[in-house]
């Protein structure tokens, strides 16, 4: 790393973020989370600084638009990695303070390998809330099937609840349609996807505006981040159980895993399903495996600009290597 080089972490709450530089003498800074306080702040910030920041659902997102708006190199990180490596630094208190210099020293250890943060268009920004919301709103009606079960007396009305939710998710799904309609580059891309088999609207549209919004190198950074990657837990002779990582947003990990249930049951792919399975997978594994082949297919059609061809996962090529 440069000597020059000026890196900021923030540890950003709902009305304020704390603001501590890296190697540098002073104490961190309380900023209100507004438009007006981020500006004063930013004047302040030598240009081309790395801002970097933890991932917070929305509090975060106005320091980062204003931050990159304003020159600065920003990193939104993975909280779950700042949680493992906050623990690796042994710290006896945890403060905003602290985790504000933490993050600024997490930040100027690892910006190098990591992906700097790019706004969203904004159908893009849409489309992730409208996405977002309908994932809330799903969990809520399956924790409402899961307490009104076996209830005979409220049998009839938890048929109106399903009725208003049904009718909810079609207001809902119509503008999301709505919004893909309005961008003909992501509208002809979800299309593409709809080719592969398994992919309905809503995986096409959710896994579309990930796509759209975030430049992956390669299919396997995409698996990378879906966190549908298998990891090696060896030591010597031992060799451990593969599982997991599930470092990514469990809710592409829970699309895919749909698309791949819906894959699994169709002409095209449904040899490949009962193939992975014969080689001694139980269903839920070959479900996953499905999934990830599913992600890097998508990857493919989505830069290719060319639909899904199913020759291409041809049986026993595609068994060869899971």
């Amino acid at each position: 790393m440069q000597q020059s080089l000026c890196v900021f972490g923030a540890d950003i709450a709902k009305d304020s973020f704390v603001s501590a530089a890296h190697n540098q003498v002073g104490a961190p800074r309380t900023v209100a989370n507004t438009s007006q306080a981020i500006t004063q702040w930013l004047a302040t910030v030598p240009g081309g600084s790395i801002v970097a920041m933890e991932a917070t659902g929305v509090h975060h997102r106005l320091l980062a638009q204003m931050a990159h708006a304003a020159g600065m190199r920003v990193f939104v990180l993975n909280a779950r990695d700042l949680y493992f490596y906050a623990k690796s630094l042994s710290g006896r208190a945890k403060t905003d303070r602290l985790d504000a210099r933490v993050i600024a020293r997490y930040a100027a250890e690892h910006h190098a390998r990591l992906h700097p943060w790019q706004p969203c268009t904004g159908v893009e920004r849409q489309l992730h809330e409208l996405l977002r919301r309908r994932a809330r709103v799903t969990k809520l009606l399956v924790s409402l099937r899961q307490t009104l079960a076996n209830v005979p007396a409220l049998r009839t009305a938890g048929r109106q609840l399903e009725q208003e939710f049904a009718a909810f998710f079609k207001s809902l799904d119509a503008q999301l349609q709505a919004l893909v309609a309005s961008d003909i580059e992501l509208g002809s891309g979800i299309a593409r996807l709809r080719t592969i088999s398994g992919f309905g609207p809503q995986g096409a549209v959710a896994l579309g505006a990930l796509l759209s919004s975030m430049r992956f190198a390669s299919a396997d950074a995409l698996v990378a981040y879906s966190g549908l990657d298998p990891r090696p837990c060896d030591s010597g002779k031992h060799r451990g159980t593969r599982r997991l990582s599930k470092r990514g947003p469990a809710w592409l990990r829970r699309q895919m895993y749909l698309v791949a249930l819906a894959a699994c049951r169709s002409k095209a792919l449904g040899p490949l399903y009962r193939c992975i399975k014969a080689k001694g997978f139980a269903s839920t594994q070959a479900l996953v495996i499905l999934a990830r082949k599913l992600l890097r297919v998508a990857w493919a059609v989505w830069r290719s600009g060319k639909p899904f061809d199913p020759t291409r996962l041809a049986v026993n090529a595609a068994c060869a290597k899971t």
